[in-house]
């Protein structure tokens, strides 16, 4: 139970290290620690339940901001990433190497163990409960990305969505 517990904590709090390394990271493919509230040309909202997001896909404009508002209506963790498939497979891998206790986590804080600017994706965690929020500006690439749960299982049991213009 304890071990549990550690694992959880230490997951969650990698987690949020790197979703916050992604946000603040340029040129990670539409979101951006320059977009404000002020340059939001819409808001979606999402539910993210156990296993599921609600819609699973999303019209979207290239150029557009969009402010993402994810209700986690669940009882699990979930997270919300947007990138292309090939930096989803990636992030999924690192998040069950994490989870499996086989990934280095001492250079975290530093964003050196894993650069999520190289994978060019954006997201955020949103704890059971909560709703998270996230500013994106939709790339020219968007019909070529998808939204996705990476929490070991969740992808796999069907937690993911797709943009169409």
């Amino acid at each position: 139970m304890r071990y549990t517990l550690f694992t959880t904590s230490l997951f969650a709090l990698s987690l949020s290290l790197i979703t916050g390394a992604a946000l603040a990271a340029p040129g990670h493919g539409g979101g951006g620690n320059n977009l404000t509230e002020a340059d939001v040309d819409r808001t979606i909202s999402l539910e993210a339940g156990d296993m599921w997001f609600d819609p699973e896909e999303l019209e979207l404009a290239a150029g557009e901001v969009v402010r993402f508002e994810i209700t986690n209506t669940g009882n699990l963790e979930h997270e919300f990433v947007i990138g292309s498939k090939e930096a989803q497979e990636e992030h999924r891998q690192m998040m069950l190497d994490m989870a499996n206790g086989d990934h280095d986590m001492s250079n975290m804080a530093h964003g050196e163990s894993h650069d999520m600017a190289n994978m060019s994706m954006a997201g955020v965690t949103i704890a059971p409960g909560e709703t998270g929020t996230l500013l994106w500006s939709v790339p020219d690439n968007a019909n070529q990305l998808e939204y996705a749960c990476n929490i070991p299982g969740h992808y796999e049991s069907g937690m993911y969505g797709n943009f169409s213009f």
